[in-house]
């Protein structure tokens, strides 16, 4: 394996810009379709990010795109190779994995260029693949072993039964799950995930990434699940788990967290189900007793989809500066203005500005990507610097090698 790259490899590689810009996606859905032919493969990743219509090989394209154009910058990269390792850790991808990868990806390239892709061009994206592969091997490893000596830590992974079930509104379901061995489990950092292996019978294995929508406290790990309309994971999950069901889980992951060091005002904005990244870091914040300010604010439909309102308010009241706004788009006849939610509508950026610190907190969002893509854009354009938004996509995010 290849630890660095010559400038003939990165000249050929920059070169095949072009050919990624016109034909990324059908690369990216080739590999998959190439790699999904071995079962073991096809089992290791969220299912319901691929195929024809998924957003992950659209997401893959561009991120291949994106490699290929900062090859010779790589350290522009760096957020995303994070967000990568920290997902297949999730994922339990090893190392004795990355060969597959990079035979199907290789192939594609060859199936969709046809002659264009010489031998030359073959060999120095082999080489990229296999550099780019070692740092993630390098990143994933420690990140393996480090999660596996903290205190509850654990590697691969580990059955864990369903304790509590809670319906939190019409659409959202919260599960507390603990590790049916009795022992402690490791302490996650507030905004993470737990991916879950789900066994449903009539179905491969699946794969999916919830947000741990609680504190951590040691002991147990809870999850609060929106039923997707055409969701076979989340429709198992709301009609048949239930108390005593067992699931398997891999350590918590992600690179979207509170930050250890809170000593400037927090804006915790949310959209739908992107609220539960957020209750696991308000109750963090009050647990720690935050000296700043914290500001919740959230959207939702109506009172029928609103999840965990009185827990929120609950936790603001324990003291400290916490204040919390809901909004709602489409309020019902009995849904009261001032009883159960504040604003009529929908979040605004200048309803932020009027009504946050702007200029000096740090702000952390989760929702629809149209929600983040809106507020990113407004903060920034208030004068809010990059290193103080900090978000999460729902689906799959750009992503260079696989997941």
């Amino acid at each position: 394996m290849s630890r660095t790259l010559n400038d003939q490899t990165i000249a050929i590689v920059k070169a095949t810009v072009p050919a990624l810009q016109a034909h990324g996606l059908d690369i990216t859905r080739t590999m998959y379709a190439r790699l999904f032919q071995d079962p073991a493969m096809r089992d290791l990743f969220n299912q319901s990010h691929h195929g024809e219509t998924g957003s992950q090989p659209k997401a893959l394209a561009n991120a291949v795109l994106a490699y290929a154009q900062n090859i010779d910058n790589l350290g522009v990269l760096g957020d995303a190779v994070e967000r990568i390792a920290q997902k297949h850790v999730g994922l339990q991808i090893l190392p004795e994995h990355y060969p597959f990868v990079a035979d199907a990806l290789l192939a594609a390239i060859k199936d969709v260029l046809g002659n264009a892709a010489t031998d030359e061009i073959l060999t120095a994206w082999g080489e990229a693949y296999w550099f780019l592969a070692d740092i993630l091997i390098g990143r994933e490893t420690m990140l393996y072993d480090t999660l596996a000596e903290q205190p509850g830590g654990w590697r691969g992974w580990r059955d864990f039964r369903v304790v509590e079930k809670r319906r939190e509104s019409d659409v959202i379901t919260s599960f507390v799950l603990r590790p049916i061995d009795g022992a402690p489990v490791v302490r996650h950092r507030p905004g993470q995930y737990l991916t879950l292996w789900l066994d449903i019978p009539g179905q491969h294995p699946l794969k999916r990434n919830y947000s741990i929508s609680a504190a951590a406290n040691g002991e147990s790990y809870r999850i609060s699940v929106k039923q997707e309309p055409q969701g076979v994971a989340s429709g198992w999950l709301h009609h048949a788990a239930d108390v005593g069901t067992i699931v398997k889980a891999s350590v918590p992951a992600g690179e979207f967290f509170l930050s250890d060091t809170v000593d400037r005002p927090v804006v915790l904005l949310s959209g739908g189900v992107g609220l539960t990244p957020m209750l696991s870091m308000l109750e963090a914040l009050v647990q720690q007793r935050a000296s700043a300010a914290v500001y919740y604010v959230h959207g939702t439909l109506n009172g029928s989809t609103h999840a965990m309102r009185d827990h929120v308010r609950e936790l603001a009241a324990q003291g400290g500066d916490f204040r919390v706004t809901t909004f709602y788009e489409q309020p019902r006849t009995a849904d009261a203005q001032g009883r159960d939610y504040d604003e009529q509508g929908l979040i605004t950026g200048e309803w932020l500005r009027d009504h946050t610190p702007v200029a000096a907190a740090d702000f952390y969002l989760c929702g629809p990507k149209a929600f983040l893509r809106h507020f990113v854009g407004e903060l920034t354009l208030a004068g809010v610097s990059g290193d103080r938004i900090h978000y999460e996509f729902f689906g799959p995010a750009d992503e260079l090698i696989a997941a």
